[in-house]
């Protein structure tokens, strides 16, 4: 999780084993279902919450705080590398399961992971179903095409992950930075769900991109096996495994490695975001979750319909850590695109979510 994959030569054959089938995991989760239908409740495949941003959002901090609510479960790393497969894989691993102490994962961030760490895991089932989006760019979905054997595949999945979540857990909760391509797919596929969009700064935003995708090109050079990794879950984000999202004009990765790359990235994402935004997605402001996080914290539990008494709060505010609120350093791109870019935040900041509002 920290570094080069730390994968020896059998678990990185079963790896590749299963990122090479996802659409046999897809076939056997109607097997699953059968084996498991006494625990799946489906029930709890309603009101589902989806974190999404653009990388480097604080995404990963809000689904770890949010898992610590006591009704929401998560996908963790036990679900690898059958993530499609929850219950079985679970299941049958558990005679030979490790314990780790958490590990600081593989951006370098100071965030730790371990086995039973929230992560996403979630766009495996994207790819499985819809393959035809994932070209050199990854096309966004519209609310024309849905498909009620998948939207009844995706439930039964969520079901699952809760199935084998922590005891209590009620709702699905998940990580997915690709799903701010698919609002309009959501908003019709699943109305009873919320979709959580955390804002940061642009500047420091797009600064830490470049930061990442020139980490993991390193990465990558070394360790050809950390972008099959990647690319198996489907993290398109970062690297030699970089696949911009199209919104717009495609982004063109032979040009990542300026900092122009990823603002123009940035404005044409949030952009289509605000677009697409109904009143199922919540925006958040990370910079304030960041600096008062228990009282935010609870204004998103209620715009959640989520109960958490402050315990509960406290505990999950934990992982939130102070930003640094000195303004990033101004890249050297066109005076348009700053321009750009700050329309853009302050129209994202204008609908984040106001704690008052929440406490009504």
């Amino acid at each position: 999780m920290s570094g080069a994959t730390p994968y020896g030569a059998v678990d990185r054959g079963l790896h590749r084993f299963a990122f090479g089938t996802l659409g046999l995991q897809r076939r056997l989760a109607g097997l699953e279902t059968r084996m498991f239908r006494d625990r799946i409740d489906p029930a709890h495949a309603r009101r589902p919450v989806f974190v999404a941003s653009l990388p480097r959002a604080g995404t990963t901090v809000l689904l770890e705080a949010l898992s610590r609510l006591p009704e929401f479960a998560a996908a963790t790393y036990r679900h690898m590398p059958f993530p499609l497969l929850p219950l079985l894989w679970t299941d049958a691993s558990r005679r030979f399961q490790q314990r780790a102490r958490p590990g600081e994962r593989a951006h370098g961030d100071g965030l730790d992971v371990g086995f039973d760490s929230p992560e996403a895991f979630e766009e495996t089932l994207w790819m499985a179903s819809w393959p035809g989006h994932y070209g050199a760019a990854i096309r966004p979905w519209d609310a024309t095409e849905r498909d009620p054997a998948f939207e009844r595949f995706f439930r039964q999945h969520m079901a699952k992950v809760v199935a084998a979540g922590p005891e209590g857990a009620t709702r699905y909760l998940s990580k997915n930075n690709a799903n701010i391509a698919r609002l309009p797919l959501l908003a019709a596929a699943f109305p009873d769900a919320a979709v959580v969009v955390p804002v940061r700064d642009p500047l420091g935003q797009a600064a830490s991109l470049l930061r990442q995708h020139r980490r993991f090109r390193e990465l990558h050079a070394g360790d050809a096996f950390a972008r099959t990794y990647m690319e198996g879950l489907g993290h398109f984000e970062f690297g030699a495994a970089l696949r911009p999202i199209a919104f717009g004009e495609a982004a063109d990765p032979r040009e990542a490695d300026e900092p122009a790359f990823w603002l123009r990235y940035w404005a044409d994402a949030y952009a289509a975001v605000l677009e697409a935004a109904g009143p199922q997605v919540i925006f958040v402001a990370h910079d304030r979750l960041s600096g008062d996080p228990v009282r935010q914290l609870g204004a998103l539990a209620r715009a959640l319909g989520a109960e958490a008494g402050h315990e509960a709060l406290a505990a999950a505010a934990q992982v939130f850590r102070p930003t640094d609120r000195r303004p990033a350093e101004r890249p050297a791109v066109p005076e348009g695109l700053i321009e750009r870019v700050a329309r853009i935040h302050g129209a994202l900041l204008d609908r984040c979510l106001d704690v008052g509002e929440a406490a009504a």
